[in-house]
């Protein structure tokens, strides 16, 4: 039986890169992905990006890695005290590549995590699904998929 292990442990694998490839889109030119967003190029990125910026598949891909091991998953192992299975981890590096690690950490989510409450916390990422205070079907959709993901159900 596989058991939750070290957060230190636990690395961003293929499966997380390709989620979140398919979560984000990966538009080659910059688009405003919905009214009063940043401009957003490749899966996500918005650091740097301005409108009629173009990209490649390859560097935005590099990017991407770097990124989410350096900075996203970094976040999670900083701030997450107990153990977790990958795919626990995955769905949060995914919530915390949207969200932002700082919006991660100071969550009630890590509050219930920390305590050993992972089914609580799991359907805390449910509530990230809204943009200016709105829900947004598209992170509606990303939630359902992380929620299923933390739970072990994809």
């Amino acid at each position: 039986m596989i058991k939750r292990m070290a957060v230190s442990g636990l690395v961003v694998g293929a499966a997380l890169l390709v989620g979140i490839t398919k979560q984000e889109g990966f538009p080659l030119e910059a688009i405003i992905p919905v009214p009063g967003d940043a401009p957003t190029i490749g899966p996500g990125r918005t650091e740097g990006v301005k409108m009629g910026d173009k990209t490649e598949p390859v560097r935005e891909l590099i990017y991407l890695l770097n990124n989410l091991e350096g900075k996203y998953a970094a976040g999670v192992r900083k701030c997450v005290k107990v153990e977790l299975y990958q795919h626990e981890f995955d769905a949060y590096v995914s919530l915390t590549y949207n969200i932002g690690v700082s919006a991660f950490c100071s969550s009630t989510l890590v509050s219930e995590l920390n305590k050993g409450e992972y089914e609580t916390a799991c359907r805390e990422i449910l509530r990230w699904n809204k943009f200016q205070g709105k829900p947004l079907r598209g992170l509606t959709i990303r939630r359902e998929a992380e929620y299923k993901q933390c739970m072990g159900l994809t």
